[in-house]
């Protein structure tokens, strides 16, 4: 679906601070990936690209040669120099790209075919092993996978596949309405006339459906993000964009692996876009969440948000040893460090 913000499950981020970063752009900064500390990638609107190796001290943006008018939605990166791309898009609009030379060089690996395709996320469970997700044709979603690191991506069979319904489809809003854990587990989430959990623990050969509370029922509706921290134990985040101020149910949680969820009881619950698990110390405490008006956090188990922010952010990540960036309009970057 086109389209736009995030939460954040973490831990010990009640006390943040955050940090606006020069990203020298002025894009429309939606993927996110960061796969070590101080590396990140970025990626936004007419073909653009950005990266940092120093933490963002500083970015260097750049485009992709060829594809100025395209819309990077996602970007799964792996050190300073791999990192893959995807442009969402109508028809052969949605791409995927490669580079293995920090940018120096990309490849592109994959180009939509069918017009009536529009192509959401992506997703890898190592660097040469991932899944991308398209919005469903004649009622089937759309997922491609690749196992040589993208010299070929095959598609998944839509007879292995759960019927979408009718209106159904999937958001572009932050690269993360589908997500891997382990060697073969996977999930995507749905919006529009349903909001729905997709999972598959055979890497796409096989697939369950599950039903959640999260609203829809309108295009602009739905669940936009979906994280998982192991095996089991899951959170779905999302809204209306259009009434990013409307309460939810916006957030949900799973501990039995995506077959049930159950809606979150904090309060007030906006519209957000994103969502990642955290794992520090060995247990999650706190949520951070942001949307086009604000930025909160709390933990899970509080009725009310703790500490709240005005930020407008598109997409958010993570990287191994707990760095938090996020991404939003007009190049904006944030970083959010703990408060000592």
């Amino acid at each position: 679906m086109r389209l736009c913000i995030f939460i954040l499950l973490s831990t010990s981020l009640l006390a943040q601070t955050s940090t606006t970063q020069n990203s020298n752009n002025t894009e429309n900064l939606r993927g996110l990936s960061t796969p070590a500390p101080g590396i990140a990638w970025a990626s936004g609107t007419h073909g653009t690209y950005l990266r940092t190796t120093d933490g963002g001290a500083s970015w260097l943006p750049a485009q992709v040669p060829g594809a100025e008018s395209l819309d990077f939605r996602d970007v799964e990166a792996f050190s300073s120099d791999l990192a893959y791309l995807l442009a969402a898009g109508p028809g052969n609009q949605s791409r995927i790209y490669k580079t293995t030379d920090a940018g120096q060089t990309w490849s592109l690996q994959f180009t939509n075919k069918d017009p009536k395709g529009f192509f959401d996320c992506m997703a890898f469970w190592n660097p040469n092993h991932g899944i991308a997700l398209g919005d469903p044709i004649d009622n089937k979603f759309e997922l491609i996978t690749t196992e040589d690191g993208g010299k070929t991506w095959n598609p998944i069979s839509p007879t292995k596949l759960p019927p979408a319904i009718s209106g159904e489809g999937a958001f572009a809003a932050s690269g993360t309405c589908i997500t891997v854990q382990g060697k073969k587990n996977v999930w995507f989430a749905t919006g529009g006339k349903a909001a729905r959990v997709f999972h598959s623990s055979n890497a796409g050969k096989t697939w369950t459906v599950a039903e959640t509370p999260m609203v829809h029922g309108v295009d602009s509706a739905g669940i936009f993000s979906i994280a998982f921290r192991d095996s089991k134990h899951g959170v779905i985040a999302g809204g209306d964009y259009q009434h990013p101020e409307k309460d939810g149910p916006n957030l949900a949680s799973t501990q039995d692996g995506g077959q049930t969820w159950t809606a979150a009881s904090i309060s007030p619950q906006w519209y957000v876009s994103a969502v990642a698990f955290t794992n520090h110390g060995g247990r999650s405490s706190a949520f951070l969440v942001a949307g086009t008006a604000h930025a909160a956090c709390s933990d899970p188990t509080a009725k009310r948000w703790q500490k709240i922010w005005d930020l407008n952010l598109n997409a958010l990540s993570l990287s191994p040893s707990g760095e938090v960036f996020a991404v939003g309009p007009k190049g904006l970057i944030v970083r959010l460090t703990p408060d000592r």
